[in-house]
């Protein structure tokens, strides 16, 4: 049985669309393929970055005592614990030689009594 000519470009037609449906749905999945949607998120993040970069140099040029005091307030943050132990060990070295000095003030007095004054002590 032979095709009229309308089945025929019927045919032809039905082959075009098909052929351009497969184009797009491989399109598709190049598109939608974790490997590009990583590459597209990684790009994106690297172009976000330098934009963020360039508006935070253009800050601190336009404000550079402001930037030193907020760098200063941050580093003194992150480093607040090292800061804390320094300062006790620094308060507790200062404690610890009160501590001693009048530990021997009291002993030098101790030792310093005459004998007449240790015999009335109980």
């Amino acid at each position: 049985m032979k095709d009229t000519p309308a089945i025929a470009a019927a045919r032809i037609e039905a082959e075009r669309s098909r052929a351009r449906l497969m184009g797009t749905a491989t399109e598709l999945q190049d598109r939608l393929s974790p490997k590009t949607l990583a590459r597209g998120a990684w790009e994106g993040a690297k172009i976000k970055g330098a934009d963020l970069a360039e508006e935070a140099v253009d800050a601190v040029r336009a404000r550079p005592v402001a930037a030193g005091g907020l760098v200063a307030a941050l580093t003194l943050f992150l480093a607040r614990e090292p800061l804390i132990n320094l300062a006790q060990k620094l308060a507790g070295g200062v404690s610890s030689k009160r501590a001693e000095r009048k530990a021997r003030n009291t002993t030098a007095k101790k030792n310093s009594k005459t004998p007449k004054d240790t015999e009335n002590v109980p």
